[in-house]
């Protein structure tokens, strides 16, 4: 083909794209003017709303959606969701926007769909101990309301994130030693698919057998799938005695092994978190702690009173065999919530090393008893790099986070966290573990979902077809809608971010 030939034919191209833009334009525009009749002056196009709704916590650079919807039941959102499908109109679901991985940023634009008004809790089951919530529940509201039943749901991944994202991202937190993770622990839900369609999923029965587990097809899905409208959870007695304890290690090794060696010797420990010495140093500064800027565990037992005294005793003995100091432990609630605020502030510690900075937060989960040679190994890596990169976790169950600190305008940055993060996560798939243990895949992790799970990533495509053929739900997050294409951000490096 002659210059001229290849000439006409990008002419043509072109051509046809400007077409076809138009064309979306022209089809969106309908979408929003049938939404403003339905959603009553509840769809938004402000642009600072829409700012709002187009960036999660993550480093990625955000993404304006095209209006934001804000949404208040289940048959509202079948109708937003029928007419979106008609049109072709993306459809992101937003709750808090706490998530890690880029899973609220709307890449292509379309409907943010805010379902954070949807949050009443629609019936307590205390015999039963379960409860059926609306998405837009944040945890801390569902425990204040549970108070005076003495129930309590444990999933606790930190920030005060709505239920139905914490559904879709399949949260897990600090508690998951004990009480696993969301998966484990939502009986049922109502969901509005893709083409306006709303289904039930399990029921408040404590097991089925009844077909596919469709309930755990949605948790995970990253708004991928459809909607979460109302989720069934799991509750808890709320224990009789519950302590605190805090225990600083000479290294970093001694503390993981006495995580482990207490989950291996079956000690029914609610949270066991670490801190390395980076990241103690940070959590000390900021929240004004009176504690040595050592390796840290930070640790809670359930129970009665006399079980929480044995607990706390026997990891006391694994601390001091691998080299602890000092264990204190506390039951007064003040001293118990001052310690789990400063675990829980830890991102913003990480961000106050370097004010005018953002975190890049990455986390992987590895069988135990490969979870000190994993973090040391990372630790190593990070060491002889110039950027900041403490870690944090819940050794208690193999997953544990690192937090890079970058400018994000800084591309020797960028490349060097991306770096690492290609070593952790390499690293963890060897020894048999996961790309990520709770933060999900959203941009951020696609190209290792891929490594991961090989063929089933096309299985996962094969289901996205069949409930969202025309790909509208939060497009272009966990994989590429079809194999082998670029996402508009750019091609994915190894670890699937954008540089």
């Amino acid at each position: 083909m002659n210059a001229f030939a290849v000439a006409g034919a990008w002419q043509d191209i072109d051509q046809e794209e400007s077409i076809m833009g138009a064309e979306n334009n022209e089809s969106r525009q309908t979408a929003l003017s049938e939404l403003r009749q339905v959603l009553d002056g509840r769809l938004s196009t402000s642009e600072a709303v829409r700012e709002q709704h187009g960036h999660d916590e993550s480093w990625h650079p955000g993404v304006l959606p095209d209006a934001v919807a804000f949404a208040q039941s289940t048959e509202e959102i079948s109708e937003i969701l029928r007419i979106c499908h008609r049109h072709g109109m993306p459809v992101i679901p937003f709750g808090a926007g706490t998530s890690y991985e880029g899973h609220l940023i709307p890449t292509d634009g379309g409907i943010s769909l805010d379902v954070s008004g949807m949050n009443e809790i629609l019936q307590v089951n205390a015999e039963d101990m379960d409860v059926v919530v609306q998405p837009g529940v944040r945890r801390k509201q569902l425990n204040a309301w549970l108070a005076d039943t003495g129930l309590f749901f444990p999933v606790d991944p930190g920030a005060d994130a709505t239920l139905g994202g914490m559904c879709a991202t399949r949260a897990s937190g600090t508690n998951a030693v004990r009480y696993r993770a969301m998966s484990e622990n939502v009986l049922a839900l109502t969901v509005v698919l893709a083409d306006g369609r709303i289904i039930k999923t399990g029921s408040r029965a404590r097991k089925s057998a009844a077909g596919y587990d469709l309930t755990r097809l949605f948790i995970g899905s990253e708004g991928t799938l459809g909607v979460i409208t109302e989720i069934t959870l799991r509750l808890y007695g709320r224990p009789e005695a519950m302590a605190s304890a805090v225990c600083s290690f000479e290294t970093l090794e001694g503390a993981v092994n006495t995580a482990i060696q207490t989950i291996q010797m079956g000690i029914p420990i609610a949270r066991v978190e670490l801190l390395d010495e980076v990241m103690m140093g940070a959590t000390i500064r900021y929240s004004k702690l009176d504690l040595p800027e050592r390796p840290t565990l930070f640790l809670e037992f359930h129970g009665s009173t006399q079980a929480v005294a044995e607990q706390a005793e026997e990891v006391a003995a694994l601390a001091q065999d691998n080299g602890g100091g000092e264990f204190r432990w506390t039951t007064l609630e003040e001293e118990r919530s001052a310690l789990w605020q400063a675990r829980h502030d830890c991102a913003y510690a990480c961000k106050a090393l370097r004010p005018g900075c953002e975190n890049w937060a990455t986390d992987v989960c590895v069988p135990p008893s490969r979870l000190t040679e994993i973090i040391s190994y990372i630790r190593g890596v990070a060491e002889n790099s110039f950027v900041p990169a403490p870690i944090l976790g819940h050794v208690g169950d193999g997953n544990f986070h690192m937090v890079f600190v970058i400018d994000p305008a800084n591309r020797e940055e960028l490349v060097e966290a991306e770096r690492i993060n290609d070593l952790l996560v390499a690293k963890a798939l060897e020894m048999g573990g996961t790309c990520t243990g709770e933060h999900g895949i959203g941009l951020g992790k696609m190209a290792f979902l891929e490594m991961e799970q090989g063929e089933g990533v096309e299985v996962m495509r094969t289901i996205k077809q069949a409930l969202d053929p025309k790909n509208i739900m939060n497009p272009g997050k966990i994989f590429n809608f079809q194999a082998g294409t670029v996402h508009q951000h750019g091609k994915p490096s190894l670890a699937g971010g954008s540089v």
